[in-house]
């Protein structure tokens, strides 16, 4: 499911539909960014934009390194926040 564009849930009348579209799309938002940030760190960090097929198993094994490590990156990067503070 596609978010609300800003222009149309600006346009909305005040009231209880717009606060609870409103509080949706927040929440919607929150798991989205949870979900998109190991495909950040995966494109961008280590560099994986396009896939060279070498078999569907193989590709299949790669990009399950990949969550693996950028899973520990980000358990990393938690660990020396936690450390600073």
């Amino acid at each position: 499911m596609v978010t609300q564009k800003k222009g149309r849930l600006k346009a909305m009348a005040e009231g209880l539909k717009k606060d609870l579209l409103r509080e949706w799309e927040r929440r919607r938002a929150q798991v989205r960014a949870k979900v998109e940030h190991p495909f950040h760190i995966i494109k961008n960090l280590f560099g994986y934009r396009k896939v060279r097929y070498r078999g569907l198993r193989k590709n299949l094994a790669q990009l399950h390194s990949l969550f693996a490590l950028a899973n520990l990156v980000m358990a990393g990067r938690m660990l020396r926040r936690a450390q600073m503070a």
